[in-house]
């Protein structure tokens, strides 16, 4: 039985002679670790992010009619889960790092799925925004949890394809989740005692979260030391380089806790995200209500089935493109413009969308900006996770998770106030757009900052990356 390497190894074990790495070994390695991990992490984000989105498919297919919902209480229902969201990521994450991401996954999965199966009964509106708010207080902590998770596992170099594989969970969860969510709205009302169908809807699809938290506890292995199903040789040489990239970084650039928490550098690198999430949540869940709009702005009328496969359509080219783009943002390092110019591409192209004159060229606009944004996403978090270790990187990356999600409340919140202000959508695809452009100056600002020369003038793959 081999044992674990010590805290403090010395060279790394599977290094040829010379000190560079067995490139058979490594490969191998980062086979066996992104085939076990990339799988499951990224279906629990699936379950995950259908749970947080699918309101916005049960709103125009009888939710608002029901609850006597505007699209302003609409957006607020919406936008409340971030409420609840932020207020424990910060602790939730510290939490991760202290008792281990295999118990404390469990426990959010578990937790949220109730809640979400919950939201099924609710009598009235205040009911629904009192389970929205819990929901974010049940989900606390999942995302940047999964980010942390991803930086014992994955080498710098590997990280952007590591979270686009995770990521590609949203644009799944709308090419399988929409369609989903319109057969279960469409047959729960003869399935389940004349259960409304977007009742039933809410009612399925929490239940899978608890199963998968009790997999979770049985699944995940919290480092790679304790990883028994990779061979020992593996274990030893994926835990020294994870140990020699954590103690570079603390070295180059130590961001204790509550310095994490002061960082100009996190700060900026928050609204970044807030600007690009602004942009994704505002589309999730107004995409539904959007197409169910064309029947006035272009006479055309859609199934239920119909529109759930529509609003599948731009996610699956953002798949595709989330993971080529990501794979040559870890071939070349770079990562600033990897954020920038997808998010100016987003930027441009969402108030179009708007002004088109036919369904099909307003699902392109969109499908553009649904890649722009996540192609911005995928290649966004190795920008943070490139200088934070240890508990700093716990709380930085909840830290920047928590401002960044509160564009879920404002995004879909300002989206539905302004077209009832209005009568249309056209205003709040011009406020996704600015919400963008804010991300692109201060993405350019953070790549501006002054840089550890040293550092990046080597060859240490566990250096801070360009643009860091």
């Amino acid at each position: 039985m081999a044992t674990a390497p010590s805290p403090h190894p010395g060279p790394n074990p599977g290094a040829q002679a010379g000190g560079q790495p067995d490139p058979q070994l490594k490969k191998r390695t980062m086979r066996k670790v992104a085939l076990r991990l990339a799988p499951f992490l990224g279906l629990l984000y699936f379950v995950n992010y259908l749970d947080r989105t699918n309101i916005g498919f049960a709103g125009p297919n009888g939710m608002n009619e029901d609850l006597g919902l505007t699209a302003t209480t609409f957006g607020l229902a919406s936008g409340l889960f971030f409420i609840g969201y932020l207020i424990l990521e910060v602790p939730s994450n510290l939490a991760l790092h202290k008792f281990g991401a295999r118990r404390w996954i469990a426990r959010i999965l578990v937790t949220w799925g109730i809640v979400a199966s919950l939201i099924a009964f609710v009598p009235g509106a205040g009911t629904l925004y009192i389970l929205r708010l819990l929901l974010g207080i049940a989900e606390a902590g999942f995302f940047p949890g999964i980010i942390l998770y991803l930086t014992f596992w994955f080498p710098k170099a590997d990280r952007a394809r590591a979270v686009a594989l995770f990521m590609l969970a949203i644009p799944l969860s709308s090419v399988i989740g929409a369609p989903l969510s319109a057969l279960l709205i469409q047959h729960g009302h003869d399935l389940l005692f004349g259960l409304a169908g977007w009742r039933f809807m809410f009612l399925i699809e929490g239940v899978p979260a608890v199963l998968l938290g009790f997999m979770c506890w049985f699944y995940l292995t919290d480092r790679p030391r304790d990883a028994a199903w990779l061979e020992p040789e593996e274990r030893d040489w994926l835990q020294a380089e994870m140990d020699a990239e954590e103690e570079a970084t603390a070295t180059s650039f130590h961001v204790p806790v509550s310095a994490s928490l002061r960082s100009g550098r996190i700060w900026a690198l928050s609204f970044v995200y807030f600007g690009v999430v602004y942009g994704l949540y505002a589309i999730s869940f107004f995409l539904p209500t959007i197409i169910a709009g064309f029947q006035e702005r272009f006479g055309v009328t859609y199934t239920i089935m119909q529109k759930g496969l529509l609003t599948a359509i731009p996610f699956v080219f953002a798949a595709v493109l989330m993971l080529v783009w990501a794979r040559h943002g870890d071939r070349t390092r770079e990562r600033v413009w990897h954020v920038v110019i997808p998010t100016a591409v987003a930027a441009i192209v969402i108030p179009i969308t708007t002004m088109v004159s036919s369904p099909f060229l307003a699902m392109v606009c969109v499908s553009i900006f649904a890649s722009g944004v996540m192609c911005a996403l995928a290649c966004f978090w190795p920008l943070p996770t490139a200088f934070l270790s240890g508990a700093g990187a716990a709380s930085g990356v909840a830290l920047i998770n928590s401002v960044g999600n509160t564009s879920g409340f404002f995004g879909p919140y300002i989206t539905g106030f302004l077209a009832d202000k209005t009568g249309s959508q056209q205003a709040g695809m011009w406020a996704i757009s600015a919400a963008l452009v804010l991300a692109i100056v201060l993405t350019l600002v953070v790549g501006a900052l002054p840089k550890r020369s040293s550092a990046l003038a080597s060859n240490d793959p566990a250096a801070p990356e360009v643009g860091v």
